[in-house]
C-alpha cells in the first residue's frame, strides 16, 4: 500500500530502500481515491523503532493510507525528543474531533504497573472511549490490547513467574475469521511481556473470540464479534533483531532474563537469528486492512 507520510520523517529513507512503497503529499493528492485515515498512538518509548515497523506493514496494500501519529501529553518521553514529537505527532486534543478508518494503539513497557498507576492512563481510557464513535476499527498491540482488555471488558491482567520471550508455534482457533483468510495452520510470532491474560477470562466474554492461541505464549489473536476491536498480545511487527537487542539490554541491566526460546540458531547469541514470521505479520496487518477497516469503514467519514 502507498502510505502516506511527511517526507521528513526518520523512516522514510529506511522504507524507501526496502521498497516499500512511500507516497509524498503532492502525489497523493493526485490520485483521484480517497486515502484510509489511520491513526497510531505510539506509546512505545523510542518512537523512531516502532514508527519504522509498523509503516513497514502498513505498507503492504494497494490501497493509500494516511498515518497521523499520536503522542499522549501526560507523559513526558525520554527517549524521543521533544522536537521529532513536535514535528511528526498530535496530542489527543488536535484529532478528536476528527472521525478514523482505524487505529493502532502500540504496547508500552510498562506491564508491571497496575493500570491506574500508568501516569497518562486517563488520558488513555480517554482515547479508548472515543475510539467506540469516531474509530471503525482498532488494533491494540501487547500492553495496549491488555489495558483495552480491561478498560473495555473489565479483564485483567496476570503477573507471570518469568518473562514471555522468545519466537512461539501458533494455531488458528477460528478458521472462518477474516482476520485469519491465507494464514497457515501454524505459524511463528515473537512475545516479550512479563504478564498475561487468561483464557478462561476472555471465554467468558460472549463479545470477545479467540482467533489464534500458542501451547506456549497463551492467547494470541481476539476479537469482538463486530471487528471493531481487535487485541494483538504478541509482536508481528518486530524486525529479526528486536528480541536480541531486547536480551542484550537485559543483560546489561543484570537481569535474569533467559535467552528468547526459538530464536537464536541452536541457542547461539552470536548468530544472526531468521525472521520466521514476516509473511504473518504482513498478512495480518493487511486482513485488518482489508476486511476489519476498509470493507466496513464509510466513504465519507463523518
Amino acid at each position: 500500500m502507498p502510505i502516506k507520510i511527511p517526507n521528513e520523517l526518520p523512516a522514510t529513507n529506511v522504507l524507501q530502500q526496502e521498497n516499500i512503497f512511500v507516497m509524498n503529499e503532492k502525489r497523493a493528492y493526485t490520485q483521484d481515491i480517497r486515502s484510509l485515515h489511520i491513526v497510531i498512538l505510539n506509546l512505545m518509548p523510542v518512537k523512531e523503532t516502532t514508527e519504522t515497523q509498523l509503516l513497514r506493514l502498513l505498507g503492504n496494500s494497494p490501497l493509500q493510507v494516511e498515518i497521523t501519529f499520536l503522542h499522549p501529553t501526560t507523559h513526558r518521553s525520554k527517549n524521543t525528543s521533544a522536537e521529532h514529537l513536535s514535528a511528526f505527532y498530535k496530542s489527543f486534543a488536535e484529532v478528536k474531533d476528527q472521525y478514523f478508518d482505524g487505529m493502532i494503539v502500540t504496547g508500552a513497557p510498562i506491564e508491571r504497573l497496575p493500570f491506574e498507576a500508568v501516569n497518562y492512563w486517563d488520558e488513555l481510557i480517554e482515547v479508548l472511549e472515543w475510539s467506540k464513535t469516531h474509530v471503525t476499527s482498532t488494533m491494540h498491540i501487547c500492553w495496549g490490547a491488555q489495558a483495552a482488555l480491561y478498560y473495555h471488558y473489565q479483564i485483567p491482567k496476570h503477573e507471570l513467574t518469568h518473562k514471555q520471550f522468545g519466537v512461539f508455534k501458533h494455531e488458528i482457533k477460528a478458521m472462518n475469521s477474516p482476520l485469519m483468510r491465507g494464514f497457515d495452520d501454524i505459524f511463528y510470532v515473537p512475545h516479550s511481556r512479563y504478564t498475561t491474560t487468561a483464557k478462561e477470562d476472555i471465554e467468558a466474554e460472549d463479545n470477545l473470540v479467540i482467533l489464534a492461541e500458542s501451547k506456549d505464549a497463551g492467547v494470541y489473536l481476539v476479537s469482538d464479534l463486530q471487528g471493531s476491536k481487535v487485541f494483538v498480545t504478541g509482536h508481528a511487527e518486530y524486525e529479526a533483531t528486536t528480541l536480541r537487542d531486547e536480551y542484550r539490554r537485559d543483560q546489561e541491566q543484570g537481569l535474569d532474563t533467559k535467552i528468547p526460546a526459538g530464536y537464536f540458531p541452536s541457542g547461539d547469541t552470536d548468530q544472526h537469528p531468521p525472521l520466521l514470521w514476516r509473511a504473518h505479520s504482513h498478512l495480518l496487518f493487511s486482513n485488518w486492512l482489508n476486511y476489519y477497516v476498509y470493507q466496513e469503514t464509510p466513504y465519507e467519514l463523518r
